[in-house]
């Protein structure tokens, strides 16, 4: 039978053959670093929420070159490289509108050609939300238009807070991040002792009634809501209210206010019908001067409100209390950068409408 050889190979001294590992099966993707970068850009409209945002998150502002020429256009370059980069942006619908809205684009545009990897426009209050639909003949749907612009522009992700309407989500294409201030009010106002069968949530309208109910849950509070009709065209409007408010607190809690006079007359009406006292909540306050001293003589024993628009610190009425959402808002981007949940901020529930 055979005999194996016995023998083993024998190598020079330094040229000795070291066994190859087997090579590895492929996988579905290649690594290569360096890791993903986040980025934080800021327009002009409210520079302040965009430096907070970045202290809550860890990282400086992005250097862009923003400026209007002597012909009223607006010119952006960024000053560094932002390729392959998550690029966050953000800029609200404050005054000016229509050139913040138009910085906005170009910053889009410009950081699109500049090869971003994933451009998200931080939007905390969405400019022209308040034309959704048509409400006469021959009326442009604004928000929609907008909608179209950015994703045109090139935007992949839109982060907003409190819409005036829901619809508004279902005019892009691209993911909508809705972020809701409502926790911010809910512990607010717990903060103050306002809890319990004392205290009632009244919607300013019926579009408001959902978001109040919530809101009374959130205070264990009961629910109330305001009806305005107007008995003849050149009559004043009447408003009925539903609900029990005599000898309780009174919360009136709306997304925008313009100039402050729908809220008033609500205010005025829950005082005539027996309330102890009336606050207002407003996640926006698209407020002038002449808006903050009508709040601030109003008959409400306080306004609360947000910083997702500037507001004047020397015009700010005494009563006026600043809720700040920078936090909540970087909370959010960096879900949004680490592709997590961003609805388990609120609990798993973002919707309002």
């Amino acid at each position: 039978m055979p005999v194996e050889s016995a023998t083993t190979e024998l190598s020079l001294p330094g040229l000795e053959v070291t066994p190859t590992a087997s090579a590895s099966k492929p996988n579905h993707w290649i690594e290569r670093g360096p890791q993903k970068r986040l980025m934080v850009f800021a327009g002009r409209s409210h520079l302040d929420l965009a430096l907070r945002i970045a202290e809550h998150l860890g990282v400086e502002l992005g250097d862009v070159e923003l400026k209007t020429f002597a012909n009223d256009e607006t010119y952006v370059r960024y000053s560094e490289s932002i390729r392959g980069a998550d690029v966050f942006i953000v800029q609200t619908g404050a005054e000016p509108v229509d050139r913040n809205l138009m910085e906005l684009l170009l910053m889009i545009q410009a950081a699109k050609l500049a090869s971003a990897k994933r451009i998200t426009a931080v939007i905390p209050w969405f400019p022209y939300s308040r034309q959704d639909r048509k409400a006469k003949p021959r009326e442009p749907i604004s928000g929609r238009l907008v909608a179209d612009m950015l994703q045109l522009a090139g935007a992949d992700r839109v982060l907003t807070m409190d819409l005036h309407a829901g619809q508004i989500q279902g005019f892009f294409t691209v993911p909508v991040d809705h972020m809701t201030a409502l926790p911010l009010f809910g512990r607010h106002f717990r903060d103050l002792g306002f809890i319990g069968e004392g205290v009632v949530s009244v919607a300013p309208d019926a579009g408001r009634a959902r978001v109040a109910v919530r809101f009374a849950e959130m205070l264990e509070a009961e629910f109330a809501v305001m009806h305005k009709t107007r008995p003849a065209h050149d009559a004043l409007p009447v408003t009925e209210i539903t609900g029990r408010v005599r000898d309780k607190i009174a919360i009136v809690g709306d997304d925008v206010t313009t100039t402050g006079n729908t809220l008033i007359a609500g205010a005025q009406a829950l005082k005539e019908r027996g309330a102890k006292d009336v606050w207002i909540f407003v996640t926006h306050a698209q407020l002038n001067a002449e808006g903050l001293e009508r709040l601030g003589n109003a008959d409400v024993a306080g306004i609360v409100v947000t910083d997702t628009l500037p507001i004047d610190p020397l015009t700010r009425p005494d009563n006026m209390t600043v809720l700040p959402v920078a936090g909540l808002l970087a909370e959010t981007i960096m879900n949004v950068f680490a592709d997590d949940s961003v609805s388990a901020i609120f609990g798993g529930d973002t919707q309002l409408f």
